[in-house]
């Protein structure tokens, strides 16, 4: 994807062969920032803070942290370190631990003068694969868009979307706006509701961003506009992304994804999640059990923008002494999941919809 007309990606190893460079994505769409990330304590203050966010780049982060971490400290104990580390993180997000699990396999059998360079190579893999997987991902979801293009008369194809699922939220082309990408390229007329997604404006500040420097039509609605939009006939479908998908097709994503899954089935809109596999947590038999982080109240009470002097501030919007709750995630049972969009292919959003895809896990 690009920026100001310039091909980039979320995250890359620098020319010292060691250090990683991160979009500081706090400061977009108002600021656009490199970070470089040193240490193992650059790397998880940069998932914590979010200044990297999206399952699959959290995934990506961590296992470049684990790299770092083994740079300073390359014996078990600071393996061990490391990986308790950055675990502990961010909790509901399963491709964190996945990609931790991925780079401590790949190195726990070298001997530790080696176990750094082992895991740059890892992460490094692990990167190039999770582009290809998104990519596939777009490839398997615009036959959704095409299949509504087709019986559309012409007019644009509305696609309402909720965070972001895109290329800031993994390395490259996104998961949930991977179809919407390839369908404008291949010329499928294509507009994006994109919710502005309460409380950290992920759609209004990440997605439209995006969107705009692809040249994507696209309009910021308030979160409560979806149901709106629904009963007037104003959206084609919906397709979110997901940070965890328990076996049974459940799926966890940012909070209000659940609300707009229910709006979506009151009013026969399809309601479609897009995937990579790193996020199905084949553990877990039901969304329930998955845990949901609670985040600082100052996301709730405060909002970031631009003000008048061209700085970048946190301006309070609610009374003070007032508390305030912040759930970052719901779960969407699948029961409301039209279907999985996934870098295998689209399946019913079940168990054995899951499995059709992925046999190997038939146990």
């Amino acid at each position: 994807m690009r920026i100001e007309g310039t091909a980039a990606r979320t995250i890359w190893l620098n020319a010292d062969g060691w250090s990683i460079s991160i979009i500081d994505q706090r400061k977009l769409p108002h600021m656009y920032e490199i970070a470089t990330l040193r240490d193992l304590n650059d790397a998880a203050r940069a998932i914590k803070d979010m200044s990297v966010r999206g399952a699959p780049l959290i995934g990506a982060t961590a296992a470049y942290g684990l790299a770092l971490g083994l740079r300073d400290d390359p014996s078990d104990a600071g393996l061990a370190e490391a990986f308790d580390r950055l675990l502990a993180t961010r909790p509901t997000a399963i491709n964190l631990k996945w990609a931790l699990d991925e780079v401590s396999g790949a190195v726990r059998h070298h001997v530790p003068h080696t176990r750094a360079e082992a895991a740059y190579a890892k992460a490094a893999e692990m990167v190039e694969a999770d582009v290809e997987v998104s990519r596939l991902i777009g490839e398997y979801g615009v036959s959704l868009l095409k299949g509504v293009a087709e019986v559309n008369g012409g007019n644009p194809v509305n696609v309402l979307t909720h965070c972001n699922a895109g290329w800031l939220a993994t390395i490259d082309w996104g998961t949930a706006t991977a179809p919407i990408y390839l369908a404008h390229q291949q010329g499928i007329p294509v507009h994006v509701w994109v919710d502005e997604t309460r409380p950290r404006n992920q759609g209004a500040a990440l997605t439209a961003y995006e969107l705009g420097q692809e040249g994507v039509p696209h309009t910021i609605i308030v979160d409560n506009a979806g149901g709106h939009l629904m009963q007037n006939g104003r959206v084609d479908m919906c397709i979110v992304g997901t940070d965890r998908t328990a076996s049974n097709g459940d799926v966890a994503n940012k909070i209000g994804t659940y609300l707009k899954a229910l709006a979506a089935c009151d009013n026969d809109v399809p309601f479609y999640v897009a995937l990579p596999h790193t996020t199905i947590d084949w553990a877990l038999s039901r969304g329930a059990d998955i845990p949901i982080e609670e985040r600082s109240s100052r996301e709730v009470t405060h909002v970031s923008g631009l003000i008048r002097d061209g700085q970048v501030a946190d301006v309070q919007v609610s009374a003070s002494g007032s508390q305030a709750a912040n759930p970052a995630f719901d779960v969407t049972p699948a029961r409301l999941v039209t279907g999985l969009i996934t870098d295998r292919g689209i399946c019913a959003a079940s168990r054995d919809g899951l499995l059709s895809l992925f046999p190997e896990r038939v146990v």
